[in-house]
């Protein structure tokens, strides 16, 4: 398989909502949530994230917990797992977290629609950049390039467009939900998996391997993809 095991980790509402309609990365996930994820990060070989998340939200992607970081430095390993981002216009801010945060290796994925001005800055910044002649990043060579990178395992914390894209593709893994007892609702509110959608005889299918109710009230949901 020429790509990484690939896994999305989400946090959402019971109404299915991953965020509200104002779209400013709210809270959803409980403390225990939010530890149980910082592990995976520091278990992750590389962080993705789509294009609107990485602009609008502006992510760290790093590895909160000190004694997470020191195990990995342990294992041989950076701090922190390399930050990906898929972004059709790179328009990302010097200042920026997800430039900044670190120690971290980064790499973006992005389109011939990114301005050279923006393409050298992240260049200036040691950033490893791939640009696809296209009106869209290819996700399946972009998979395979971070195979090649030596990434193994990787994480995507969204957004709705980058998960649907990848789960339409035949490129994932596994998704572990974790399910908040809050409600959002909202007609514009994102979900999981947004994009073109799919008709009902072409719906990917799910196989749910683990079901834990949580004493914060929240229950963790996983699923692998039948093949």
């Amino acid at each position: 398989m020429n790509r990484p095991f690939v896994f999305i980790n989400i946090a959402m509402t019971a109404d299915g909502k991953i965020d509200t309609f104002e779209r400013k990365g709210s809270a959803i996930s409980s403390p225990r949530d939010k530890e149980r994820v910082d592990r995976l990060r520091a278990e992750a070989d590389a962080v993705m994230v789509g294009g609107r998340t990485l602009l609008d939200e502006d992510p760290k992607l790093t590895v909160k917990s000190e004694v997470l970081r020191a195990e990995r430095v342990a294992r041989g390993l950076s701090q922190n797992p390399i930050k990906v981002g898929v972004v059709t216009q790179a328009t990302i801010d010097a200042d920026s977290q997800f430039l900044n945060s670190g120690p971290a290796d980064i790499v973006i994925f992005t389109t011939r629609q990114t301005s050279k001005k923006y393409l050298s800055l992240l260049k200036s910044r040691q950033v490893d950049v791939y640009v696809d002649n296209a009106e869209k990043v290819n996700l399946k060579r972009a998979l395979a390039t971070l195979k090649d990178l030596g990434v193994d395992h990787l994480m995507v914390e969204g957004g709705a467009t980058l998960n649907f894209e990848l789960m339409r593709l035949g490129l994932v893994d596994e998704v572990t939900a974790y399910v908040a007892p809050m409600v959002f609702g909202g007609l514009s509110a994102p979900t999981m998996a947004a994009g073109s959608g799919l008709k009902r005889s072409e719906a990917i299918p799910l196989e749910l391997s683990e079901v834990e109710k949580w004493e914060d009230g929240g229950v963790l949901l996983k699923y692998h993809f039948k093949r």
